[in-house]
């Protein structure tokens, strides 16, 4: 994979704006300067949230991630706090354990038709697919999610693989009775971004996205012409690791850098990133600004 410094970002950024790699900024439109708090429409969904996501999954496994970890009172305050700040996605997944935070702050300040809720589902069955539909729901306390991924997929022909077909029809299923709005997934494999790029069964795919290679499944040049290809397929593309999965803690500079690429790159409708601390919240809404302004 390669690593980009503040000079190749610049020089890759300028050559790729001349050759047409990269799409027009993601202003849907073009008078509009984006803030953190813009709605966005993911592809041809017509689902919409805000630019910035609120991501509840870092360090997530086994049902814990560190802001469940932060304990209940504390989690629960810091999405009612993004919330209050614009946020209006919620990125949550059952290997997080986060279902119940959300419904919890729904049931005290945040109102369920304001939001996108999206979570993902490990499964590769179509019975637990279906069963974990039902429990999502349940455990987040809402008639339906707007957005449920395939999580964390790996293997480069998954799309032809008999499980994963039959799971994808029990999402549709679900979708066409209202339960889902959207169907997608988050890939962990290059070929596995491709082939999802590829679907016409994926309407939205979660990617991870930054000028640094950082945690990604390929090169940014490579990530980047697979993104626009899904994207001109009419599919919402969402960005993660845009702080490389905390990697650019500590580094201002650099964090601002990865802003700016992911936002002004054409290719992502929001981005989803995780807080532990309110001021964090406000710094990241800060970079987004100061990314966006003319």
């Amino acid at each position: 994979m390669r690593h980009l410094n503040r000079r190749d970002f610049l020089k890759w950024s300028a050559a790729t704006a001349a050759a047409g790699l990269g799409m027009p900024s993601l202003a849907q439109n073009p008078a509009e300067r984006l803030t953190a708090q813009t709605l966005r429409t993911l592809g041809k969904t017509g689902i919409q949230c805000s630019l910035l996501g609120q991501g509840t999954g870092m360090r997530g496994w086994n049902g814990n991630s560190d802001m469940t970890r932060l304990g209940r009172n504390e989690f629960v305050q810091l999405l009612e706090h993004g919330h209050a700040n614009g946020i209006t996605f919620f990125d949550l997944a059952d290997m997080y354990g986060s279902h119940t935070y959300l419904r919890e702050a729904m049931k005290r300040s945040i109102k369920r038709e304001d939001v996108m809720i999206l979570s993902k589902a490990i499964s590769r069955s179509p019975a637990l697919m279906k069963a974990d539909i039902e429990r999502f729901r349940h455990e987040i306390g809402t008639d339906y999610l707007d957005v449920v991924l395939m999580h964390c997929i790996t293997e480069p022909d998954w799309t032809e693989k008999p499980e994963y077909q039959a799971s994808l029809e029990v999402m549709h299923d679900a979708k066409a009775q209202g339960k889902i709005r959207a169907v997608g997934c988050s890939c962990h494999n290059f070929d596995a971004l491709r082939k999802a790029a590829a679907s016409p069964h994926i309407d939205v795919i979660l990617a991870r996205y930054n000028p640094f290679s950082i945690k990604m499944d390929d090169s940014v040049e490579n990530v980047t012409a697979v993104l626009k290809q899904a994207r001109e397929a009419g599919k919402g593309i969402l960005g993660m690791k845009v702080v490389g999965e905390g990697q650019l803690t500590g580094e201002p500079d650099r964090i601002s850098e990865s802003v700016k690429f992911i936002v002004n790159s054409g290719v992502v409708d929001a981005i989803t990133v995780g807080f532990t601390e309110r001021t964090q919240i406000e710094d990241m809404i800060g970079r987004i600004d100061m990314a966006t302004r003319a």
